[in-house]
């Protein structure tokens, strides 16, 4: 009997890693419609670097979670996949996940050139570079996947062990993508403590780094636990059952993590609030009073300093001005 058990709640999980799956593909596709939507229709926020950063962020969320729902619901119900939509499915799947890294990777050049060269950065630069690096970041997404080898077995479902396949492409992947960015962001540290804007005023810099780096560690920490997990069980260490578990579980959490985490950076824009709050009031109510408490959950004792980001912008300005005349 206690087998028989132990067999009936591993064949549970697929059914918990769907309705993960479900929940983070609706929360995604809500916020895609209405933060994409009001990205797109202000000319001023889809000429921006930032925001349509955040725009290829979401979407990439979007189709990563959508294609993860469609992937678990088929395993769940055992269908049986011809290898070429199998193929499809995988080939999204990790191509959309890919996409992922690389846009948190452009955000983090984007804050590097923006602190590091604020005379020569633009805010408002030429409209179509922020959207053709999208395009650069989904060509680049797509190598991994197209680069794995046909596979001509004959197993007749399409389950997880099609997503252990590239591995070393993978961790080359998350490497390069781990050391730009913390070359960035060593680099954006080291500089606004030169300019001195780096201490405890300057509570909004402070904020965005670190929010900017758990949004990473979301994103990176799941593929070092489960290889942790894989070490540990062929070490003998751990049992199947107790890693399966341990996967389940770190799969739901760090999916709703992976969920929540873009959605809060973008909407701590206050331009992004303001036009959000001009697009759709009938959710001003609701849905932005949820926002915010999301915000100040996330980032708890965060006062309003409307003028703090201006202030500090004109100092960076200011010194730096000051140097490049004497």
């Amino acid at each position: 009997m206690i087998p028989s058990n132990g067999s009936d709640v591993t064949s549970e999980y697929p059914l918990v890693r769907m309705w993960a799956s479900t929940v983070c593909f609706l929360i995604m596709a809500f916020f895609n419609l209405i933060i994409n939507w009001t990205i797109v229709c202000e000319e001023r926020l889809r000429c921006h670097a930032r925001f349509v950063l955040v725009f290829h962020l979401l979407f990439s969320a979007l189709v990563y979670f959508g294609v993860c729902f469609a992937f678990h619901l088929q395993i769940y119900v055992r269908a049986s996949l011809v290898p070429t939509a199998c193929r499809a499915v995988v080939t999204l799947l990790i191509t959309s996940a890919s996409n992922i890294l690389l846009t948190l990777t452009a955000m983090a050049l984007d804050r590097y050139y923006a602190v590091c060269f604020p005379l020569k950065y633009s805010g408002k630069c030429s409209w179509h570079w922020p959207w053709l690096t999208g395009l650069l970041t989904w060509g680049l997404a797509a190598i991994i996947p197209l680069a794995l080898p046909m596979d001509n077995n004959n197993n007749k479902f399409c389950d997880r062990e099609q997503l252990k396949k590239g591995s070393v492409h993978k961790v080359v992947l998350i490497s390069v993508c781990f050391v730009v960015i913390l070359f960035s962001y060593m680099r954006i540290l080291q500089e606004s403590r030169r300019l001195g804007v780096l201490n405890f005023g300057n509570s909004v810099g402070c904020r965005t780094i670190a929010l900017h780096g758990t949004q990473l560690a979301v994103y990176l920490l799941p593929n070092f636990v489960n290889f942790l997990l894989q070490r540990l069980e062929k070490s003998g260490q751990l049992g199947n059952e107790t890693r399966e578990l341990c996967s389940v579980v770190v799969f739901a959490f760090f999916s709703l993590a992976q969920c929540i985490a873009p959605i809060v950076y973008g909407l701590r824009k206050e331009e992004l609030l303001e036009d959000l709050q001009r697009h759709f009031p009938g959710l001003t109510c609701n849905v932005t009073a949820l926002l915010k408490w999301m915000v100040q959950w996330t980032c708890p004792r965060m006062p309003s300093h409307p003028r703090e980001r201006a202030l500090t912008a004109q100092r960076l300005i200011s010194q730096e001005l000051s140097q490049t005349s004497v």
